[in-house]
Parts: structure tokens; C-alpha cells; sequence
């Protein structure tokens, strides 16, 4: 898979969903009707490393990850446990090699918030994926929609 593959696959799939292309990232996030200055993010596809984000060496030739903020409940299901915030600059603890390429993993950084990521999927991790994906947009949903009763009230 590429990622202007999954890119399309996002914008063609999920309603609502607005691209943010910045810093060597693709950010996608749901916005009904413009209410927010940006919205929620639920996934991200990102093709180089930036100063507090090394883990995955993205700037090999040809990587990138892509990234999913997922349910608690299905993090857990992957995963086990929540791990802890990391430092600035580090990366969360356990024993991943977050440079291995087609491997659903811990986001390196951000796993504490229930975020996943893989690098350069195959087709089939991209079948597994796309119910990640899901996931991780129905979350994004939920989000909203409670920011939006917030402000209605």
C-alpha cells in the first residue's frame, strides 16, 4: 500500500473528514459544519520524522506511518495496557521495534492516548486496518458530538 492510497481510501470512505497537509503529515479530522477551529483527529499519515518523533526512522526512503487514535477498549484488545505518557523527545516504554515495517504498534509517542500506528502496510494489514480505522473515526464521532452538546448548552 501507499499512502496517498490510504489517503484516498479516508476522504472517499468517512463523512465529514477534512485533510490538514502540514510538516510532512496528512492529518484527518472530522469537522460538521466547520463548528471547530479544526476539529478531532482520528488518523494521521506521516512521512518524516520531527524533532520529538525519531522512533520510526520515517525518513528512510519510501516510509511512512500511518496512525490511528483508537478506543480504549480496542487499544487494549492490541495491546493489554495503557502505557505511560512519555518524556518530551522519548518514546513510550515496552519492547517494540517501531521501525518494523507491516507490524500494528503502539503509536510511538502518543500510545498513552490510545493511538496505533503501522508502518507501510501490505494489503492485508490494510484489511485489518480498515476496522482500526473505523474505529479510531466512530471515536472521533462520539468526541464531537460531545464537544458540539457542550456548546448547545
Amino acid at each position: 500500500m501507499q499512502s496517498h492510497e490510504i489517503e484516498k481510501y479516508i476522504l472517499k470512505t468517512f463523512k465529514n473528514v477534512h485533510l490538514l497537509d502540514t510538516w510532512g503529515e496528512k492529518s484527518f479530522f472530522i469537522n460538521p459544519a466547520g463548528q471547530f477551529k479544526r476539529g478531532t483527529y482520528f488518523s494521521t499519515l506521516k512521512g518524516q520524522d520531527g524533532d520529538n518523533d525519531k522512533a520510526s526512522f520515517l525518513n528512510r526512503n519510501g516510509v511512512f506511518r500511518w496512525n490511528m487514535g483508537v478506543s480504549q477498549a480496542t487499544y487494549l484488545s492490541l495491546f493489554q495496557t495503557l502505557p505511560k505518557r512519555p518524556k518530551k523527545g522519548e518514546c513510550i516504554a515496552g519492547h517494540y521495534d517501531f521501525q518494523e515495517l507491516d507490524r500494528i504498534l503502539p503509536h510511538p509517542v502518543y500510545g498513552w492516548m490510545g493511538w496505533i500506528c503501522v508502518l507501510n502496510p501490505s494489503p492485508k494489514t490494510f484489511e485489518l486496518c480498515q476496522y482500526l480505522l473505523n474505529d479510531a473515526y466512530n471515536k472521533a464521532v462520539e468526541t464531537t458530538l460531545k464537544k458540539i452538546s457542550k456548546i448547545a448548552s
